[in-house]
């Protein structure tokens, strides 16, 4: 059979941390605060010169190393993000044009937190039938530049950085590596509980992120439970048989909630949120290369990837390594 084979990943960040202490200096919170309320202890902000492209760039480079794959032979590159570069083109173009692949197929995915899974599944697919043979799927973000600093309570949740998986097709075996299942949902309903008070066809501005943090932890937790449930039902797997769980990295309280409701060890769960923050859509494959590099996980696991974000949108991948 044909399947996506995840053959390298690579990541990016800005060079500037910040620490809870340092935010404390600037807007009315604390260390304290932080960490018990998110467990966030630290996040990365863009500085001058550093953009979403140019972030989504750097993971490339790096995912195309680790691949040892060329970047001429990339002939699909879909970019999640929800702060491009520009309203348009795509910001996945400005990165095609940075690393020489002009001619394939290139294009965002707006999704938000669920972003890189949605870019990851619509990959998937592309390159199981045939539309292109090698893909960079890369979710980047410049959170930084949409949030209120003066509202303490979205502000202190949200860090900026990329990251990025080169995907082969390749005829595997029934037991081979590469995407086995994924699913996706969404529901319009709940936009007021997640979203930026702008736009161009209705303010004409960007706006800020604005956030009902209770009721989208209430949902998270539910519809992370359900979709995993639902992916493992597919596959035909239980917990038990997860190697690894890579969740988006919006609160330790949300990760800790949703192992606990299906009954996975907290030993099996990625978790990047204290040091990196809630990068958005470059959170799953931001925390996926940090516990690569860190001899976590390895060729042959079963690694399980969840996420949810604004719309709402939410969804799971489960991938052999």
């Amino acid at each position: 059979m044909i399947r996506s084979v995840l053959r390298g990943s690579g990541s990016a960040l800005p060079k500037q941390a910040v620490s809870n202490a340092e935010l404390a200096q600037r807007i009315d919170t604390s260390d304290e605060w932080i960490v018990e309320r998110t467990g966030i202890r630290q996040r990365y902000i863009a500085g001058e010169g550093e953009t979403t492209s140019s972030l989504a760039t750097a993971a490339a480079e790096k995912a195309l190393e680790a691949a040892g794959i060329a970047a001429r032979d990339i002939d699909l590159i879909m970019l999640a993000t929800a702060t491009p570069d520009q309203t348009f083109p795509a910001t996945a173009t400005i990165v095609q044009h940075n690393l020489g692949c002009n001619g394939g197929i290139a294009f965002d995915v707006a999704a938000v937190c669920s972003g890189f899974l949605y870019a990851l599944a619509t990959a998937d697919s592309l390159l199981r039938t045939g539309m292109a043979s090698r893909a960079l799927v890369i979710g980047a973000e410049t959170f930084s530049r949409i949030l209120d600093w003066e509202d303490r309570a979205t502000c202190v949740l949200f860090g900026d950085g990329a990251g990025a998986f080169v995907l082969e097709a390749q005829e595997v075996e029934q037991d081979g590596p590469g995407v086995l299942v994924s699913r996706l949902h969404a529901d319009g309903e709940h936009n007021e509980l997640l979203y930026v008070d702008g736009g161009p066809s209705t303010t004409q501005t960007v706006g800020h992120l604005r956030m009902r943090g209770r009721e989208v932890f209430r949902h998270a937790v539910v519809n992370l439970a359900e979709v995993l449930g639902e992916t493992m039902d597919e596959a035909g797997i239980a917990a038990d048989d997860i190697d690894w769980v890579v969740p988006h990295q919006a609160n330790a309280r949300i990760l800790d909630a949703t192992a606990r409701k299906l009954g996975l060890p907290a030993e099996k769960v990625v978790v990047t949120v204290d040091r990196h923050a809630n990068t958005s859509a470059a959170s799953v494959p931001l925390a996926y290369d940090t516990a690569v590099q860190d001899g976590r996980i390895k060729p042959g696991d079963l690694v399980m990837f969840e996420a949810m974000g604004g719309g709402f949108t939410w969804g799971a991948s489960l991938v052999r390594i």
